[in-house]
């Protein structure tokens, strides 16, 4: 018989951001357990239920028992198996009694060659397993591999969770399937919401459950029909109030976890708490109340905010206004933090940076503000972009760090620097710099928008990875504890999408020269370049780009990474030549003949030319020289690799009719020397060798 199975376990409130994770892994652990067992149908479905008290899940086309299999399994070979006289031996007796297996089941065992040898093998009946006997080990076996960072005790009890569990429920259909898990023995009931439900709630059948929940309990136990109904609420109470609501996904998914029947009520603040920068005033009421801050159709914070409570009141009052008392206090604290920073400029909080470690073997924050700002400096020249702006946003940019705000909040680093910068009268470009160096912070972030607030980003960005090379502090596996590979992502993305023209190397050699003799900064640049190039790889191949396109561009990476764009559409439209094919295969040739070559190559000396074909490919390669040289001198890549094409036909001839290790050593020598120039060319804009299959 199959039928529906609910397994819930109640407990007490689980950790709200853990909720979604751990019921979806509770959820996944079951089914795979019945999968296991083979106790599903051909095309089961179960559904996931999460909420504050419990962690639920529901399978259809469960089976009470499953069905019986044929199990062949080896013996051992007929050799061992049997003596001389073709009775079973000891070895053989021994197996079979092991194993459960009559002696008188020998005559009936299938003789097949496993390998070389002949051997036994025994086909039986094995029992399907009973859904009675097995679920509670797979409820168990599930529970044991959530994600639980800590677990509890809780009474006189050994069993660990991450919470006290108060009840079991197993039911098939309608019927409680035995067992016993975390000390509570399987039943139908449960309970519903602590003030709104019935209590005890008794759950008729598996298929009812949800229902019956809402129904008597006041709880809505699916976790994404939850956070619906809290999304489509938010809109609706916004709507009326002719704003909408802050949208933070995190917050969503927290608010979800905490509630189990979700109700939406507007509250209102003060009108004067908006003249606090709003980031302030949204971070506070996200952070500490779990609030919704609503905005107006520009994007400005309005005094009023979305509560979302456990619980529906008669009087609306009683909410909105407690929740009201609540965030004005919280919203004092803003506004006294800000009045308070406000009293000082942020350059004379600079000293007090002396104080505040950056790292033991790097200095303090004030020695990386000396380095920010002669690096940012020397990159706003390189760009011809306002030096002294550079300079200044790079002296103030970390001094918000020890203000009363980005004490409380950390998150506002940056931000309140660019407020403060305002108040203190600092001109625009050099507020904006302050918080946009901080960018691109994540993937998908903004880019600083200027060449001076891109000078004091990359100088923060660079500033940290040679610094950290330096002193030996690399990523290592899944561990970047100083964020190194975002820091050269977020410089790879400033290079390439505002296309700079700036060279990496020199804007690494000028960040080492920021940092003391002892560092030997400049003696990590190498390595640090193959990071960045390996960052840069692992980015265009996210993209899509073909692994074969991008590893021909980066082969050796470009100091201008600008240009990496563009060198890969011209790729791109290279391997779309019918001459791309044989220009990459000869290519790939000529690297490897020039590999194996001894001592330095010269130029070619076109007295020494013998061969039709090489006096042709000479021709070829030296007339083409000037116009490859100008197409690369105005970034024309395409156009650099197309007049490759007309080369094919010279190099086809050449390796068919020349013999390259000529026993005449200067003869070598000036084909060796006609091969490179010609690689040179070829590997102008690509290593086209990395395109030949």
């Amino acid at each position: 018989m199959q039928d529906t199975l609910l397994v819930e376990l109640l407990t007490e409130e689980l950790p709200p951001k853990a909720l979604a994770r751990l019921g979806e892994a509770f959820a996944d652990g079951i089914f795979k357990g019945l999968v296991a067992h083979k106790l599903v149908g051909a095309a089961p479905e179960f559904h996931t239920f999460a909420s504050p008290r419990r962690l639920a899940v529901t399978v259809s086309g469960v089976a009470a028992q499953a069905a019986d299999a044929q199990v062949r399994e080896k013996i051992m070979p007929v050799s061992v198996a049997l003596t001389a006289d073709g009775t079973p031996s000891p070895a053989l007796l021994k197996k079979l009694e092991a194993k459960g297996i009559s002696p008188d089941a020998v005559a009936s065992f299938e003789r097949a060659m496993d390998g070389k040898s002949e051997t036994f093998f025994h086909t039986m009946t094995v029992p399907g397993a009973a859904l009675d006997a097995v679920l509670a080990g797979i409820v168990a076996e599930s529970v044991k591999k959530l994600p639980i960072p800590k677990v509890m005790r809780w009474g006189d009890s050994t069993h660990q969770f991450v919470r006290p569990v108060h009840g079991l429920i197993q039911l098939h259909g309608s019927r409680v399937v035995p067992g016993e898990v975390l000390g509570l023995a399987a039943g139908n009931t449960t309970r519903g919401h602590r003030f709104l439900g019935e209590g005890a709630v008794t759950v008729e059948s598996a298929e009812a459950y949800a229902r019956t929940l809402f129904e008597k309990g006041s709880v809505v136990a699916s976790f994404e029909a939850r956070r619906s109904l809290i999304a489509h609420e938010l809109a609706k109470a916004a709507a009326q109030v002719g704003a909408h609501p802050v949208e933070d996904a995190a917050l969503l998914d927290e608010v979800t976890a905490l509630v189990e029947h979700p109700t939406v009520y507007v509250g209102e603040f003060e009108a004067e708490f908006l003249a606090v920068p709003q980031e302030c005033l949204i971070l506070t009421m996200k952070q500490n109340q779990k609030y919704f801050p609503l905005l107006d159709a520009a994007g400005k914070l309005i005094n009023k905010f979305l509560i979302v409570a456990n619980i529906k009141a008669d009087i609306a009052d009683n909410i909105t206004g407690g929740n009201a008392r609540v965030v004005r206090a919280r919203l004092s604290d803003a506004k006294f933090f800000f009045d308070t920073d406000r009293k000082a400029k942020l350059d004379s909080r600079l000293p007090r940076l002396a104080n505040v470690v950056y790292h033991n073997k790097l200095g303090s924050v004030l020695d990386r503000i000396g380095r920010l700002e002669a690096l940012a400096g020397k990159i706003a020249a390189r760009l011809h972009a306002d030096v002294a702006a550079a300079q200044r946003a790079a002296r103030l940019a970390k001094a918000d760090l020890v203000t009363e705000m980005v004490g409380e909040f950390p998150e506002l680093q940056g931000i309140m620097g660019e407020y403060y910068a305002r108040h203190d009268g600092e001109g625009e470009v050099v507020a904006k710099a302050i918080e946009q160096h901080y960018h691109p912070r994540f993937a998908g972030d903004s880019l600083p928008q200027g060449n001076v607030a891109c000078a004091v980003a990359l100088a923060d960005k660079l500033d940290a990875l040679v610094g950290f090379y330096a002193i030996g502090e690399k990523p290592t596996g899944d561990k970047d504890p100083f964020g190194l590979r975002r820091a050269a992502l977020g410089a790879l993305r400033i290079l390439i999408e505002t296309e700079l023209p700036l060279e990496l190397d020199a804007l690494l050699a000028d960040a080492a020269a920021g940092f003391a003799a002892e560092h030997n900064a400049a003696e990590a640049i190498p390595a640090l370049v193959e990071f960045i190039g390996d960052r840069l790889r692992n980015l265009l191949r996210e993209q899509g780009t073909p692994v074969e396109q991008v590893d021909a561009v980066l082969a050796a990476l470009p100091s201008r990474v600008a240009d990496v764009p563009a060198k890969l559409a011209a790729v791109a439209e290279f391997v779309a030549l019918p001459e791309a094919a044989a220009l990459a295969a000869a290519n790939k040739r000529i690297v490897n003949i020039l590999k194996k070559a001894e001592g330095a190559i010269g130029e070619i000396d076109v007295a020494l030319l013998v061969e039709p074909a090489e006096k042709a490919l000479a021709h070829a390669v030296i007339e083409a020289a000037p116009l490859q040289r100008s197409l690369l001198e105005n970034a024309d890549y395409t156009g650099s690799l197309k007049a490759l094409a007309g080369l094919r036909g010279a190099v086809d001839t050449f390796f068919e009719e020349v013999m390259v290790n000529h026993d005449e050593p200067l003869i070598r020598a000036n084909r060796l020397a006609l091969l490179k120039q010609l690689a040179g060319m070829m590997n102008a804009v690509a290593d086209i060798s990395r395109l030949s299959v």
